[in-house]
Formats: C-alpha cells, structure tokens, sequence
C-alpha cells in the first residue's frame, strides 16, 4: 500500500464582511452598533448639556464649540444613530408580535429602517446645521 501524505489542515477563513449580509442583518448589526454609540455618547452630550447651562460664559463656550465642523460632524452622527436606532426598534417591537417576519416582509421593513433613518438626519440634520 502507498503512502499517502498527510494534508496540512488549512485555516478555516470566515468572511464576517458586513456587506454580504442580508438587509435584515444589517440592520440588527447596526441598531447594535448605533446603541453602543448611543451608550457611549450620552456621556459626551452631558458635558454639552453641562457646559451650556452652567453660566452665560459656558454658553458662549458651548456655542463656539458647536461651531466646529468636526462637531457638527459628529452630532450629525449621533442623530443618525438615534434614528436608526428607534426606527430599528420599531422594527422590531412589530417582529415579536409576529408582524413581518417572513422574509419579503423582513426586507421591505429593512429597506425602510434604512430610509427613514437616513431621510429624517438629512432633513433634521438641514434644519439644525
């Protein structure tokens, strides 16, 4: 009988690329991320909300300070990640009661937690930049 030779074992490779996910996965993968944001954010947003109320001076401090582009920027972001953090919510309050859960349903609701939630920070974020 031959010897055969013993083939290495390859490492498995798991492609874990948020684009190759369906719309629904990635709109559970982003209401988490939007969360964390949200979570990690609020400390930020009370040291605004700190800085504005503390005196007349702080105010003018907080008013130059949200004058940066790179605030505004992230401010921009943080509404993103309010709406589609509750529009995701939505979503899914209607998924436990067994509302939309098959998955032509799931993908048109996906489409629209996309939508809605870029549409509202385009037109909230016009109003307040």
């Amino acid at each position: 009988m031959p010897v055969l030779p013993v083939k290495k074992a390859r490492p498995i490779w798991f492609n874990l690329s948020p684009l190759n996910l369906p719309p629904p996965g990635l709109v559970s993968i982003l209401h988490r991320i939007s969360g964390l944001l949200l979570f990690a954010g609020l400390v930020w947003l009370l040291y605004l909300l700190q800085m504005s109320l503390a005196s007349q001076a702080g105010f003018e401090n907080f008013k130059a300070y949200i004058a940066n582009p790179l605030v505004k920027l992230a401010l921009l972001g943080y509404l993103w990640a309010y709406l589609h953090h509750f529009s995701a919510g939505i979503r899914y309050l209607f998924l436990d009661v067994h509302k939309g859960i098959d998955l032509p349903t799931a993908r048109k609701t996906s489409y629209a937690v996309f939508a809605v939630s870029i549409g509202l920070t385009l037109i909230l974020g016009a109003k307040l930049w």
